[in-house]
């Protein structure tokens, strides 16, 4: 390479240089005359300098509602969190992702030890598995039912903060505003939500769109009478506000709740978990009754050991539903599934599938028709006629698909049985000889 080329490198070079810091040096000139300089100035103090759980638990909620089985959960906690967060999306995604991400880091360790015990045996791990996916379940609503919980809690003092306010101002709405400026509580946006109510144009149309989405009675019932009070006035009786004594009988039917929702959770600690037991010893059970008794591989490993499992899980598993049925204490006591375009109502869509269910539909107007809507109205069911034929025939194909591969996964036990189960002499703890 010349020298000539060399000094027009250097030159060029040096060109650019200067041509970056000419650029740089009026650009900074620019912004800080622009509002550049007066955004960053807002910035201070509202950035995290460090890191924030708040921001963690917000890019986790994004995460999760794009993942397709979790996105199933991750709406279910939408749906009962809503209710208490009343129009606090921020806090309706925190805590969603925080309930959903304490699940996730129980579970999935649990899953791994699950699969590492039961290598040999699918059937056990297949179904662990699964009854893992119902411990999510059980997790989920326990954390929103200690929510809710709290929130019950949080009623007692903010009741006892209404009447003392009350007092003071007497009026209903005054009071409620006043008490419900405490923003580090749930109750508090509650209050928020029932004095916009009572200061509204349409109160009572208000109110009739609260009592759908009140998280518990007690806030239908003090909404209620805080909206009769300021509508027509308080009454005194035998010298008492008829108003306080209404939220003193609401405050104790509150704390004759709590009392039944701690005792519930006394009764039924850990319960559930308790109730998988059975499933999670079969194969230890089995491992330990082989290595000292010989005898019982053969039991084990044919048709009437297999017959035996199953019984336990189907019974570990009615177990495990019950328990939660009987835990249950109503607690945001919604339905959290989809009730105006449910998976009933997509395939009911599909002509060919439609012409099926109409098959086993009784026809509309006869009495077997009116027999099971009315059931349904009694039950206090979401579902349609059609929907529920549709639950009823998926079930039964579910349930004959089953037993169909439960059947054949025995039959091929059995002829396994007989073509490898080897001629055997024992006595009672130990085998003697082996013949083929």
């Amino acid at each position: 390479m010349s020298n000539q080329v060399i000094y027009i490198i250097m030159g060029a070079s040096v060109g650019i240089l200067v041509f970056i810091v000419l650029a740089y040096y009026i650009l900074s000139k620019k912004m800080q005359k622009s509002e550049y300089q007066q955004i960053r100035k807002l910035q201070q103090g509202t950035k995290e300098k460090t890191f924030s759980t708040e921001i963690l638990y917000q890019k986790l909620y994004i995460t999760y509602i794009r993942m397709p089985f979790l996105k199933r959960y991750i709406l279910k906690l939408r749906r009962r969190l809503e209710i208490i967060n009343i129009d606090d999306e921020y806090n309706t995604r925190r805590d969603s992702a925080k309930i959903l991400t304490r699940a996730l880091l129980i579970i999935i360790p649990t899953a791994v030890i699950t699969m590492m015990i039961t290598m040999s045996n699918y059937l056990l791990m297949v179904t662990l598995l699964l009854f893992e996916l119902f411990m999510i379940d059980t997790l989920i609503d326990g954390s929103i039912d200690k929510k809710d919980t709290n929130l019950l809690k949080e009623q007692l003092d903010f009741f006892s903060e209404i009447r003392h306010a009350y007092h003071e101002y007497n009026m209903v709405e005054e009071a409620i505003y006043q008490v419900s400026q405490d923003d580090e509580m749930d109750i508090s946006r509650q209050g928020e939500k029932i004095y916009e109510i009572l200061i509204s144009d349409d109160p009572e149309m208000e109110l009739e769109k609260y009592y759908d989405i009140a998280p518990n009675v007690f806030l239908k019932e003090f909404a209620g009478v805080s909206y009769l009070t300021k509508e027509f006035g308080d009454r005194k009786i035998n010298g008492a506000s008829l108003y306080l004594r209404n939220i003193n009988n609401i405050t104790k039917e509150m704390q004759l709740e709590i009392l039944k929702r701690d005792k519930l959770n006394y009764v039924f600690q850990s319960l559930s978990f308790i109730a998988i037991a059975p499933i999670l010893l079969l194969e230890p059970l089995k491992s330990w009754s082989v290595s000292n008794f010989s005898f019982t591989e053969s039991w084990y490993n044919g048709k009437p050991g297999m017959i035996v499992q199953i019984l336990i899980l189907v019974i570990t598993f009615i177990s495990y539903i019950l328990v939660r049925r009987i835990k249950d204490n109503g607690s945001t006591g919604m339905n959290t599934k989809n009730t105006e375009n449910p998976w009933q109502a997509k395939l009911y869509k599909n002509p060919i599938i439609k012409k099926i269910v109409d098959m086993f539909i009784p026809k509309d107007g006869t009495k077997e028709f009116r027999k099971v809507q009315q059931l349904l109205k009694d039950a206090a069911s979401y579902l349609k006629v059609e929907w529920l034929y549709i639950n009823r025939i998926t079930l039964a194909i579910a349930t004959c698909v089953v037993s169909i591969i439960v059947f054949i996964y025995l039959h091929k036990i059995a002829i396994d049985y007989v073509y490898t189960e080897p001629t055997t002499t024992y006595d009672i703890i130990r085998r003697n000889d082996r013949k083929r």
